[in-house]
């Protein structure tokens, strides 16, 4: 199976990161490849970084079909293009956001988000109305590291371990989930430190497009995924023409 993890950030030492992470979970078979586009933002903290990124996204989606991917992660919390991109391929897109939600409602029947900067709260909030776990998550919490500071993870781990013992304490919650993927390398220590099953969106990923591969279930070119009507694209987006 070729799993492209696409990095919406254009730092490819983060996208290493990543891709080692991931790597370390899949399955016997399972080849992870590393995808960071060519362009867009270093870090994905806002709403125009989030738009901009989602461009990159879709070309990475068009470069990995002809490439013969069999499933994609898109490895920022934002899930940025998410939908775009399932418009544009049969194989399973997903989302880490989506993926951390999942499995923390199913360890846990409250869990918390212990993300990077306090201005991206917001966004994970409304990501969790979206995807319909609102309820069962009690606070998106802020460490307020800034995503390409996750590069130096022992530098930062003992803002994310008290911000994630502040969650235990004063939550009611019996997980965590972490929301970055520059996190994916830390979550063991921090469920060492912290005491409770604690989820981080790459690997979580990963191990659903596994499952979704296995079981031969593609993204359903039906309804608002169905493959975008041909049209022509002007200016620096031609390349998108059909």
């Amino acid at each position: 199976m070729r799993l492209h993890l696409i990095n919406p950030n254009s730092s490819a030492s983060m996208t290493a990161t990543i891709a080692r992470a991931a790597q370390r979970v899949a399955a016997p078979g399972t080849e992870i490849i590393g995808c960071t586009p060519a362009d867009g933002p270093a870090s994905i903290e806002s709403h125009f970084d989030d738009a901009v990124a989602a461009v990159g996204v879709c070309e990475e989606i068009r470069r990995g079909e002809a490439a013969g991917a069999d499933a994609y992660v898109i490895a920022c919390f934002g899930d940025p293009g998410l939908h775009a991109a399932r418009e544009l391929t049969r194989a399973p897109v997903i989302g880490i956001a989506q993926a951390a939600f999942v499995l923390a409602s199913m360890v846990a029947t409250r869990f918390s988000v212990v993300t990077t900067l306090q201005r991206t709260v917001i966004m994970s909030e409304h990501l969790l109305h979206a995807y319909g776990y609102a309820a069962q998550c009690r606070r998106v919490r802020a460490a307020e590291i800034p995503v390409l500071e996750l590069e130096d993870g022992a530098a930062c781990m003992g803002r994310l371990v008290d911000e994630a013992r502040r969650a235990r304490d004063e939550d009611g919650i019996g997980a965590i989930v972490l929301g970055c993927a520059g996190m994916a390398d830390l979550t063991a220590e921090l469920g060492q430190a912290v005491g409770l099953p604690v989820v981080d969106g790459v690997t979580a990923a990963v191990k659903l497009a596994e499952s979704m591969h296995q079981l031969g279930l593609g993204t359903s070119k039906f309804g608002d995924y169905a493959t975008p009507p041909a049209k022509v694209f002007a200016g620096r987006f031609g390349h998108f023409s059909s």
